[in-house]
């Protein structure tokens, strides 16, 4: 049973596409614990991070620290962290979270709720720095 980020990957659920590259696909999270807060996902579907090969591992890792950049560039933040957790969906993924402080990065806390507009919005416009960028 493919897992849910591969359905979003195979158009199967719908997602706000950030950036997508052939082994790799960025999309908003849609319960963000801070707006802009993005997952990256290898295309092929392994379930933890450090059992991806190691060309699949360093693609993941490039494209992550290019989509981060796009999202600084766009996103009001000092930083963007990066959390690798991979307990909530058997599918390895990177989260990229704009930060202005720690507590910025606290998973425990109250989701994020944006409007289809507001994510929208955050996609195109991290889509955009990540395509400028990366010509």
């Amino acid at each position: 049973m493919p897992t849910i980020f591969s359905r979003i990957i195979a158009g199967e659920i719908p997602s706000y596409r950030v950036a997508e590259n052939d082994r790799n696909y960025a999309f908003l999270d849609i319960n963000p614990v801070a707006p802009g807060h993005v997952l990256v996902v290898p295309k092929k579907e392994v379930d933890y991070i450090f059992d991806l090969d190691r060309d699949d591992y360093l693609s993941l890792q490039s494209f992550a620290a290019d989509v981060a950049r796009a999202v600084a560039e766009v996103m009001p933040c000092k930083r963007v962290g990066v959390a690798v957790m991979g307990l909530e969906v058997p599918h390895a993924h990177i989260h990229l979270i704009p930060l202005n402080s720690e507590a910025d990065m606290d998973f425990r806390k109250p989701k994020l709720s944006l409007s289809e507009t507001e994510m929208r919005h955050i996609a195109d416009a991290i889509g955009e720095a990540f395509t400028k960028r990366n010509k």
